[in-house]
């Protein structure tokens, strides 16, 4: 067995991360919890609390030699080792990687100072950066924050490579990303993969990819050992098969020649009268009319069953997405619409969707 203690976000994560890696303490990033065990297997270096985006969040066990693997092909994807800048908590696995990366490329990473992400704290951190071969790792909420800002705009596009993940990227996103000359690559994975394991649809080296009854399955040396304390649930996702290890994603997935397309979660589809709709179809539908924040939940209906709910932003005018929703989907795909002056986001960058789908009965 090995000690398990809790590390403080900040500037002894780096230290602990090295001393867990090299075979020390093992540790979890985040506040001290009772209920957290004082020892943990002897393979598991780290332990990532998910976000709980969509549920309860969970303690995933991840080896140091997943980890490892994690940042030899990602180094290998991206072509060179070079200097990270850090954007994103390091409780959250993307965060760790990227300190896990620059520990085995042997530089320091530049840490985007201040308690909430600007465009301005982001120049001045790159600014700090001495090796030209530059990352960095986004969501895609970071990325239009920069790209909105032109001094910020400019110092992306000085990075040898942008990762972006944890969320779908909007094409529009994308679009302008790649119209300002910024290399970004997106990322797919999750904590149980120890961080994004497939790049812009091709899986990384030693990642095996497929596709089950349309949900998206990964196996290859980036697994997590399984869920801390829970046997039920690492038993569900993570299944034995043809003489290999493949976590269940929850992702539903097809493939476009050799690379993944991901389509949305087996979870977010609802049933309005009669109807089976896709929610992430009508959020992709909203992003690529209009509303590149936009964020759909469902809702109970008394009539119908089910609705889908669209929390934008603005004051744009929601008819033509409307209309482009309803000749792809069908009318029951037709969402009512709740706007605000921003979407309630999670520490990690991502849709805070539990909130939203408090709200979305309102």
């Amino acid at each position: 067995m090995r000690a398990l203690r809790t590390v403080t976000p900040g500037p002894e994560v780096l230290p602990a991360l090295r001393a867990a890696l090299a075979g020390g303490d093992a540790i979890l990033v985040g506040s001290p919890s009772p209920d957290l065990p004082a020892a943990v297997s002897q393979r598991v270096a780290l332990v990532v609390e998910t976000s709980g985006s969509t549920g309860t969040p969970k303690r995933v066990a991840l080896a140091a030699d997943a980890l490892l693997a994690s940042a030899a092909a990602s180094e290998s994807a991206l072509g060179a080792p070079g200097q990270w800048l850090l954007a994103l908590p390091t409780h959250y696995i993307a965060g760790l990687n990227v300190l896990t990366r620059s520990i085995c490329a042997g530089t320091e990473p530049v840490v985007v100072a201040g308690p909430h992400f600007t465009a301005d704290a982001f120049v001045e951190a790159a600014r700090r950066m001495t090796i030209p071969e530059r990352f960095t790792s986004l969501v895609p909420a970071q990325l239009a924050t920069l790209l909105d800002d032109p001094a910020a705009t400019a110092t992306l596009t000085r990075f040898r490579r942008v990762l972006v993940g944890g969320q779908a990227l909007p094409v529009p996103l994308r679009e302008r990303a790649d119209a300002a000359g910024i290399a970004v690559t997106r990322t797919y994975g999750s904590s149980e993969t120890s961080g994004g394991c497939v790049y812009d649809g091709v899986p990384l080296a030693g990642v095996s990819v497929r596709v089950v009854a349309g949900e998206v399955q990964l196996a290859g040396p980036t697994l997590a050992e399984g869920y801390l304390g829970d046997e039920a649930l690492t038993a569900e996702r993570f299944v034995h098969d043809e003489g290999m290890t493949w976590f269940r994603t929850a992702d539903t997935g097809t493939w476009h020649g050799t690379r993944l397309a991901i389509a949305g979660r087996l979870d977010d589809v609802l049933i309005s009268g009669g109807v089976k709709v896709s929610l992430a179809a009508v959020e992709r539908l909203l992003h690529a009319h209009g509303f590149p924040e936009a964020v759909v939940v469902k809702a109970a209906d008394a009539r119908w069953g089910e609705v889908p709910v669209a929390f934008v932003t603005g004051e744009h005018d929601t008819g033509p997405a409307t209309a482009a929703i309803e000749a792809a989907l069908g009318a029951a795909a037709r969402p009512r619409f709740r706007r605000g002056s921003a979407i309630p986001l999670l520490p990690s960058g991502k849709p805070d969707r539990v909130s939203l789908q408090r709200n979305a009965g309102g």
